[in-house]
């Protein structure tokens, strides 16, 4: 069975919030117009965005110089992923047999995306009609034949040389089904068509076969509880170069993986946590108000995704764990990690601490976590304002830490918050999540050496600490006539309950010292390896009866 989270975008809704910010593309920052949707984000190149306004602007019959070319130009939702541009199909890589040769290609129409390219140019920007996009999988680049840099000189015998912008759209929607294009590749028009959108440029996940598709530059997903010929769901049509990013298991943070010294960006991280976003308000109060309605709309959408892996896994399990409690995104890093931050989807399940360093998309990806922690042996460190923090007014950092118990010793993780809720949630997760733990599992036993003999070590939530003698040496001395009897039940060699407890220590190592204040003094047990797991635990026991008996723990 496959574990999916739907990121799609099922529809576009009323925009919540819109305004001009600039967007990092190519280590430059580029003026767009940003639309906050219920669901989805969308980055345009309109008018007066950008220095190549002659070029990219609106025309007055709502298609762009640069318009992708459908058979539904204007409402299509069945646009193609991928895009061959300048960028990808370099001067280099086209065969010098074709540089400045007139060439004949025949191309047959799709129903769905039509011929599959972009043009720019025309006789109004003193240009030829260019081809500055191909999208990938769809007619024209089907025929292998076709070049972002081809002139279009005619089709169908149309001549196109002195047509403008808008004459070559309809003579290229006007074909038919099948059409040919008499090009010619201009090697000298190559940093003209570069002039693109930076729009188009930015990337974003593509999900698995499984999975629904995520929006692309000029189309919207649909879920599968969505057609895109319903009424009811609007459509994303295809005017000016357009970006969507569907927010559903986005991570959105400030100042992550882009230094802020302004407090005036925020970033988007996509699921697979390969592609980031980086945008730059006007102010440092802007920035804040277009921080706060992002995060309400991934915070709402998160917990849809949990209702979701909830009801996909009510089967199967994660990562050994029933039940998922709650997950999300936090910016994380090892305590050996002194400044890299990177996204971490946190999973917090009924007894399990569970990091992943992207969104899983199947059920074997949600069984493999990159870290995975009892929280019966984790602790909460610290939370609130960093230590020491230089940052301070609109944009105070909270942090978190944990440590684990571990047979390798102790593993510390920081996590960082991004608002005083989220920071308050993930606290109280993990604290009643501990306690939870301790109550189900009730007893943890490990082997141990005690006075030079094998023994078990029991500590149960309830009875406190037992050393019980080895039960095999027991039945071994029982002779001839243990054969015939029940097995018999270990020897209880020390019994004591929590109030007994006085002092408890371990050397790091194997060592691991108790001291119930009886007359045998100072227990010290070998317990074979690394103790702080035991530790751990014995303190995640302490904290949940405490808090069970009203106190703080």
């Amino acid at each position: 069975m496959a574990v999916v989270i739907t990121t799609g975008v099922s529809g576009v809704s009323a925009v919540q919030k819109s305004g001009f910010l600039e967007v990092l593309v190519r280590e430059r920052w580029h003026k767009v117009l940003v639309n906050l949707h219920e669901e989805a984000l969308t980055l345009s190149c309109e008018e007066d965005c950008g220095p190549d306004n002659a070029s990219d602007s609106l025309t007055s019959n709502a298609v762009t110089n640069g318009s992708y070319l459908d058979n539904n130009n204007a409402n299509s939702n069945n646009g193609p992923q991928t895009v061959r541009t300048a960028f990808t199909d370099l001067p280099e890589r086209v065969p010098e047999a074709i540089a400045n040769r007139k060439r004949c290609v025949k191309v047959a129409k799709q129903e769905i995306g039509g011929l599959g390219v972009s043009i720019k140019g025309g006789k109004e920007n003193k240009m030829p009609i260019l081809i500055s996009k191909i999208f990938k999988g769809l007619a024209a680049d089907q025929t292998q034949a076709l070049y972002v840099g081809d002139a279009i000189l005619s089709v169908n015998s149309v001549n196109l040389r002195d047509a403008t912008h808008d004459e070559a759209v309809q003579a290229l929607k006007r074909a038919g089904k099948e059409v040919t294009l008499e090009v010619k590749y201009m090697r000298e028009a190559t940093p003209y068509v570069k002039k693109g959108s930076p729009v188009s440029e930015i990337g974003w996940e593509t999900p698995p076969p499984e999975s629904p598709r995520l929006g692309s530059p000029t189309i919207i997903s649909f879920s599968p509880s969505h057609s895109p010929s319903s009424p009811s769901v609007p459509s994303l049509s295809l005017q000016g170069d357009r970006r969507c990013i569907p927010l559903k298991m986005c991570c959105v943070t400030r100042a992550m993986t882009t230094p802020d010294p302004e407090n005036r960006q925020l970033e988007l991280h996509s699921p697979d946590a390969r592609h980031t976003v980086v945008l730059r308000c006007p102010d440092q109060p802007s920035a804040l108000s277009w921080f706060s309605a992002t995060h309400s709309v991934t915070s709402k959408l998160a917990k849809r995704a949990l209702s979701e892996v909830i009801h996909s896994t009510a089967r199967t399990d994660v990562a050994g764990s029933k039940e998922i409690r709650h997950l999300g995104w936090l910016a994380g890093k090892t305590e050996s990690e002194k400044q890299s931050w990177k996204p971490v989807l946190m999973v917090v399940t009924e007894k399990d601490l569970l990091l992943y360093e992207s969104l899983p998309r199947g059920k074997e990806a949600w069984q493999s976590p990159a870290h995975h922690y009892p929280l019966l042996a984790t602790r909460l460190v610290h939370s609130g304002p960093e230590r020491g923090s230089p940052h301070s007014g609109t944009h105070t950092q909270l942090f978190f830490a944990t440590r684990t118990g571990t047979r390798l010793g102790i593993e510390t993780h920081l996590f960082r918050a991004e608002t005083t809720k989220d920071l308050s949630l993930w606290t109280r997760q993990l604290v009643n999540g501990c306690h939870a733990s301790a109550e189900m599992i009730k007893e943890v036993t490990t082997s141990c050496l005690y006075q030079s003999q094998e023994c078990r070590l029991v500590i149960h939530y309830e009875q406190g600490f037992s050393v019980l003698a080895d039960p095999k040496l027991g039945e071994g001395e029982n002779g001839e006539e243990g054969g015939a009897d029940p097995p018999t039940r270990p020897q209880v060699l020390l019994s004591y309950p929590y109030e007994r407890l006085k002092m408890s220590s371990d050397d790091g190592v194997r060592m691991l010292f108790l001291d119930f204040g009886g007359q045998e003094g100072e227990i010290q047990l070998d317990l074979h390896s690394c103790p702080k797991p035991i530790v751990f635990i014995l303190h995640s026991f302490l904290s949940a009866k405490i808090y069970r008996l009203g106190l703080v723990a």
